[in-house]
């Protein structure tokens, strides 16, 4: 099994295709082999939007990704902007129908970064969430978060998720230019609460190298898991 890093986010449009661009980035740059998968996208009229982006920057990084159509990296396209639970009209989700596409992936790569879809509340169906999802691919989560007013709130909140159901996992910043005020209004409190802060596009590398320690380490801690 490849190693697996599910990355989600405080709340839709956070940053979460970007951060994975990125990382598919440095992962080749540190030599592994890449794959991604985007389990479920919604808002899809025609090809998945997301799912497209992602497989020919990871086929760009990784030729053996060659053999793969988009339809192999989404497997449910809803066409509603929207929760799955709402765009898929409540229908129950059999997560074993993510099973084949994802062994399909892990052939052809060392790492395969899955992207969730909103924030690790958003429901799949009658009985699931999207962070049941990391929990089921049994793989370390990678939480984005936004650097405007109200991040911290955000932060904590999903940081606290993650910590009640023992979800491996780490978080990043993503900044954007409008988000000045955040070294002034924000940064103390992370920088006085947190040994380690990362941000995407500045500290990348640091970042994926600290997921692959948290993965090691986590294999180490649960053999019986792998």
């Amino acid at each position: 099994m490849s190693k697996r890093i599910f990355i989600t986010a405080t709340n839709t449009d956070i940053g979460k295709t970007y951060t994975t661009l990125q990382l598919l980035d440095a992962y080749t740059q540190m030599g592994y082999r890449v794959g991604v998968y985007k389990p479920i996208e919604t808002g899809v009229n025609g090809l998945p939007a997301d799912g497209s982006l992602l497989l020919k920057h990871a086929l760009a990084l990784n030729p053996a990704l060659k053999s793969l159509k988009v339809g192999d990296i989404v497997s449910l396209a809803l066409p509603l902007p929207a929760a799955p639970y709402i765009a898929n009209k409540a229908a129950k989700i059999d997560l074993k129908v993510f099973d084949k596409a994802l062994e399909k992936i892990e052939k052809l790569c060392d790492i395969v970064l899955i992207e969730g879809a909103g924030g690790l509340m958003v429901p799949l169906d009658e009985e699931l969430m999207m962070h049941d999802l990391a929990t089921y691919f049994k793989a370390t989560a990678l939480l984005v978060t936004h650097c405007h007013l109200g991040c911290i709130n955000d932060t904590l909140l999903s940081l606290t998720m993650l910590q009640q159901l023992k979800i491996p996992h780490l978080w990043t910043f993503n900044c954007r230019q409008n988000e000045d005020g955040f070294i002034q209004n924000s940064l103390p409190y992370f920088k006085n609460n947190f040994e380690s802060l990362y941000f995407i596009g500045h500290n990348t590398p640091a970042l994926a190298q600290a997921l692959l320690d948290k993965i090691n380490l986590n294999n180490k801690e649960s053999p019986c898991d792998i």
